[in-house]
């Protein structure tokens, strides 16, 4: 007679940095936000002391959950959200069930008023009931891009390449004929970094952290390689600079500035090109271009300005489409952000709050 092998199903909260990063890497659907390091980046920016969860069967990990704790005011209550997870398979309904019991627990215990999760999974109608079976209702106020577009990094450069738009392809050479070259920066070009990103902030309208936020977040990776400061320069003057991520076999592009001069010479294109190669050479299989407008492709009106056309990421909603659409990739639409209520009246109450302040 086969006997049936026992499986003990535990939750851990005392876990280790190496194991946890391990799991984040090779988990399928596992993410740079839910990292060890990223957590610790983001208790040094108003989310302190993150929280992590494991389900660990027979002594290996199935799935967890990294969460971040914020003070609301007066102080009496928190929120909690988990950027990019949980990790879990949602067809493992019993671990998918004890990790979610688990943080249910540890919201309660820390007065949470909600939880938001914003898992990385596509927008299909089984994510979304799989969520509203949990108790979860969908949220309007997403944190993280709802749409992207992600490039396929697993073949050749040349057949890279060759999936872009041609006026891509031929905006990175143009780059590359008129001057612009790209290098890999150190912390001495953080605080031109940060200029370009002042620049680029006044004028697109946009808020963004201090200087002291992207210099932790690209420290903290790049002491392991793990993230790269690249620069567009003409002549020595910086045009444009970006900061890339890698972790596992994905990479992401999430900051990015440009300078007001010189934007005939395509500095961007040739940006984007260099850090595709810089994953691939580290084993990446794919480059996240990290948000596009949440609108189809038909709502994008063809009246303005296209970014192909001058190489710059400050055309508005159509131009910024299409700047990203044209390095080929596959378009990606995630299921977006859902709330657990655990005080409705406080939660209404923090809603409204948060909406007149956004208006």
């Amino acid at each position: 007679m086969q006997r049936v092998k026992h499986i003990v199903t535990s939750v851990r909260t005392e876990l280790s940095a190496p194991s946890w990063e391990e799991f984040t890497m090779q988990f399928a659907g596992g993410h740079i936000l839910q990292s060890w390091t990223w957590g610790d980046c983001k208790a040094h920016f108003g989310w302190p002391e993150p929280v992590r969860l494991a389900v660990v069967e027979d002594g290996r990990f199935v799935a967890a959950a990294q969460v971040l704790f914020r003070r609301l005011p007066p102080g009496w209550w928190t929120t909690a959200y988990v950027p990019k997870g949980p990790l879990l398979d949602r067809a493992k309904t019993d671990s998918a069930h004890v990790l979610l019991g688990a943080i249910h627990d540890i919201c309660r215990r820390r007065r949470a008023v909600s939880l938001k999760v914003e898992p990385d999974w596509e927008d299909t109608s089984d994510a979304h009931s799989w969520w509203q079976e949990q108790g979860f209702r969908s949220s309007a106020r997403t944190v993280q891009p709802r749409r992207t577009v992600i490039v396929d990094l697993t073949a050749d450069e040349a057949s890279i390449l060759a999936q872009m738009k041609s006026k891509t392809r031929y905006n990175i050479r143009l780059a590359s004929r008129r001057g612009v070259a790209v290098r890999v920066g150190t912390a001495a070009d953080l605080p031109g970094f940060y200029e370009l990103l002042r620049i680029t902030s006044h004028r697109d309208g946009f808020g963004i952290h201090t200087q002291r936020y992207y210099a932790e977040v690209w420290q903290a990776f790049a002491r392991r390689g793990q993230a790269a400061l690249l620069i567009a320069e003409y002549k020595g003057q910086p045009l444009a600079a970006l900061i890339a991520f890698a972790w596992g076999r994905q990479a992401w592009y999430m900051y990015g500035a440009s300078s007001n001069e010189e934007r005939q010479r395509m500095p961007n294109h040739l940006l984007q090109w260099e850090a595709m190669r810089w994953a691939k050479a580290l084993g990446c299989e794919s480059y996240d271009l990290w948000g596009i407008p949440d609108v189809d492709q038909s709502q994008v009106g063809s009246d303005v300005v296209q970014a192909e056309e001058d190489g710059v990421l400050s055309q508005g909603m159509g131009g910024l489409y299409r700047f990203k659409r044209g390095f080929g990739g596959r378009e990606v639409r995630y299921v977006g952000a859902y709330d657990y209520v655990y005080s409705t009246p406080l939660y209404r109450l923090f809603t409204a709050a948060w909406n007149w302040r956004s208006a």
